[in-house]
Order: C-alpha cells, then sequence, then structure tokens
C-alpha cells in the first residue's frame, strides 16, 4: 500500500507540472523550439552556438563552458496559432448515409497557450560544468466546434510534454568544448473524434521515457564560434484507455523524432552579431499511429501520416545600440512534416511558415539580463483532401485553412 502511494504521487507531480506546459506546436508538426525567449528575436538563428544563458542547456549544454559562476533562466512563450477551415466538397462517412457534409466549419481551431522554461548553470571548476533544465519539447492543442463537418476525424487533439534535462560539459581547451544531457520525458495525450452520429469515442494515454543529448562547440577565432547538437529519439509506450462508443484499455506506440543542428556566430564587428542555423529533425519514422485494443490486441483506430524528414534554416542579428541595449531580428523557413493535402490531419493542419522575428536584450547590470521577441509565422494557406484513412467511417475532409501563428516571449536570466 504504501509502494502504491508514493508511486502514485510521484506520477502526480509531473502530471501537474504537464498542466503549465501545454503548447500549441509552431516549429514542423508538434515540435515546440520555443524552449527560450531570448531566441525568439532571433527566429532561433545560432541557436546551438549563442549560449548567453542557461538555456543552452537544451540547445546545446557545451554552451554552459561559456556561463561563468552560476547562472538561472526563467521565461515564457505565449503562443497563438489560428486554424480556420473552409470547407469545398467533404462528405460525411459512407457508413452513415455518404453524402455532402452536414455540420459547420467548426470555428478557430487554435487557441492561446503558455509555455514555461527554466534552468540552472554550474560552473563546478573551470573546465567542468553541472546543469539542469526543464521544459516542454512537444505539443499540440487543436479544438473544433463538436458538430463541425470534420468531427468524424477529429475534435480535440491534445499533446502536453514535460521535459527534464539534466546535464554536463567540459571544456577540452580554448577552442573545444563538449557536452551531453539526459532527457527524462512525461508525454501524455488526448483524442476526442465522432464514433457515430450518436456517440463519440475519447482516448487518454500517457508514459514517461528517456532520451539524450549531446553537443559541441568549436570557437574557431575570437569573432566566430560554431555550434553542433543532437536530439535523440525517444520512444513513448503510451498507456491508457478508450471510452465512448468503446471502453476497454489503449496502447499507441510513438517514437518522437531526432533533431540534428548546426549554428554559426560571427561577430564582424563590435556593433553587430551574425547568427545562422540549419537543422534537421526525423519525422519520417512517423508513417502511421496505430491505436490497440489490448483486451484483444487488434488495432480499434489508425491516424495514417505519411510523414517526411524536415528541415529548418534560420538566419539573424544583432544590433548593440549601447551597454545596456541589444536589438534582435531573425527570419526563417520551417518545412512541414505534411507534404501532401491527402495526408494533412485536421488535428494538424501544418504547412512550411516562415518566420519573421524582432526583439530587444536590457542588462540592467552587469549579472541581469532581459529579453523579449515576438515572431509573427506566416503559412501559405493549407489545403486539405483527407479522408483519415477510412471513407467508411471517417468521411472525407476537403477545402483549406486559413493559418498563422504569433508568440510573444519575455526571459530573465541572471548570474550569481
Amino acid at each position: 500500500m504504501k509502494h502504491n502511494v508514493k508511486h502514485n504521487a510521484l506520477r502526480l507531480i509531473p502530471a501537474l507540472l504537464l498542466g503549465i506546459g501545454a503548447g500549441q506546436a509552431h516549429a514542423a508538426a508538434f515540435q515546440l523550439i520555443e524552449q527560450n525567449a531570448s531566441g525568439l528575436g532571433n527566429a532561433y538563428a545560432g541557436s546551438a552556438a549563442v549560449a548567453d544563458n542557461a538555456s543552452t542547456i537544451f540547445y546545446n549544454p557545451a554552451g554552459m563552458t561559456y556561463l561563468p559562476g552560476r547562472q538561472f533562466s526563467v521565461g515564457l512563450n505565449a503562443i497563438r496559432p489560428s486554424f480556420e477551415f473552409s470547407n469545398s466538397g467533404s462528405l460525411n462517412p459512407t457508413a452513415f448515409g455518404g453524402g455532402a457534409a452536414t455540420g459547420g466549419n467548426g470555428g478557430d481551431a487554435g487557441d492561446w497557450a503558455y509555455l514555461p522554461n527554466a534552468y540552472l548553470s554550474w560552473a563546478v571548476s573551470k573546465d567542468l560544468y553541472l546543469g539542469l533544465g526543464l521544459g516542454a519539447p512537444f505539443g499540440l492543442k487543436t479544438e473544433y466546434d463538436p458538430a463541425w463537418a470534420g468531427r468524424y476525424q477529429s475534435i480535440k487533439f491534445d499533446i502536453k510534454t514535460l521535459n527534464l534535462n539534466p546535464s554536463i560539459a567540459y571544456r577540452i581547451n580554448d577552442a573545444v568544448s563538449v557536452g551531453f544531457g539526459l532527457n527524462w520525458q512525461r508525454f501524455k495525450a488526448e483524442y476526442i473524434r465522432q464514433a457515430t452520429p450518436l456517440s463519440q469515442v475519447k482516448l487518454n494515454v500517457d508514459d514517461d521515457s528517456w532520451g539524450w543529448n549531446a553537443g559541441a562547440m568549436f570557437q574557431l577565432s575570437p569573432a566566430t564560434r560554431l555550434g553542433v547538437s543532437y536530439r535523440s529519439e525517444v520512444k513513448q509506450n503510451l498507456d491508457g484507455n478508450l471510452s465512448g462508443a468503446l471502453n476497454v484499455p489503449a496502447q499507441a506506440d510513438l517514437k518522437l523524432p531526432g533533431t540534428f543542428v548546426l549554428s554559426a556566430v560571427h561577430s564582424p564587428g563590435e556593433r553587430w552579431e551574425l547568427l545562422g542555423d540549419l537543422s534537421w529533425t526525423g519525422w519520417s519514422n512517423l508513417q502511421e499511429l496505430n491505436i490497440v485494443n489490448k483486451s484483444t490486441g487488434t488495432v480499434a483506430d489508425t491516424l495514417t501520416l505519411k510523414w517526411r524528414d524536415t528541415w529548418r534554416v534560420a538566419l539573424g542579428a544583432n544590433y548593440r545600440y549601447n551597454s545596456a541595449w541589444k536589438l534582435k531580428f531573425g527570419v526563417a523557413y520551417d518545412q512541414s512534416p505534411v507534404s501532401d493535402a491527402q495526408y494533412r490531419p485536421v488535428s494538424l493542419p501544418d504547412n512550411n511558415r516562415l518566420w519573421l522575428s524582432i526583439g530587444a536584450q536590457y542588462k540592467p547590470s552587469k549579472d541581469a539580463t532581459l529579453d523579449i521577441g515576438y515572431a509573427y509565422l506566416y503559412l501559405k494557406d493549407p489545403g486539405i483532401n483527407n479522408n483519415g484513412g477510412s471513407q467508411l467511417t471517417k468521411g472525407l475532409v476537403s477545402g483549406s485553412y486559413g493559418s498563422s501563428g504569433n508568440i510573444l516571449g519575455v526571459q530573465y536570466s541572471q548570474s550569481f
């Protein structure tokens, strides 16, 4: 009995923290690149090479070797995506009579979400550094009006994660540093869709699992630094239940993608700093997601995805106005893993997007830094012509989306 109480309490702590980490995905698919706000003004260009506060623990743990003493950084990003569907030929499931889809356009499936982060780094010695990060690297929520035209494919899809990232870094010499981190990741998902004209089906699953991240920094010259980092895949064996039309234990295996980042920072003079980023994410392992009825061992539902690997490129610049103020600018092109209207899910009406970012940094003292940033994300209106893998039971959702995103962030960093 005591063991069960303790076990349940330990599971409750991350569940409570997940409540504040509910995110709306605004990197590719449901990945959240917004693990600080200090990089937002640069569209996260130079993310693995900047190392100007403790949030480098997430982007490249080797960057801790550039942070003297003890450092903490805490931030919040407010994310507002918009997904507004316009119907053009959607059909009801043939099992329920077929014909033109009944119901409205679903309203705006996006809404405000708030994504916090926190980091602490510690210089144990001149060459050895320890750190701890807290963030939410994946997240997604889309929610439509219950009676909308695509209700047989999705009404609500909600993903939350919590990631704890203990890290270590070592300075090999003045030019080369390396870093490594472990990632304990809690994952929780909720999925609701209409199963029959009179009933819904609801999936609730969760799991926690481990991954790792590693990176290196290369000081090529006093003015130029190169950073390289990799975050591993994380396999989540999700368990929970299906309720509604069915009431059974359920399971779904999900492999979250690995990400490789190459970054550079160059200072051509005292006032200007140029940043660049090239990253790859391995989304192609997500071809479909099978939801298994554990009572029978059979597949109860399938989410057909057919995703591809993606690339992201970002460029940024900083202008040091004076000793207290720095202005930030950035632009990025972020590729979506969804390449075809046939496989664009209503739960994630994703498309390639262009980031346009601005920001500012203010140093009220030598040891304190405040960053603010804003990004507008332009998405070319995604088209959709998706039967959800089964027009018999899920109908056809056909039309287009008006999509965009706004992100506003603030970060406070302190050395002590």
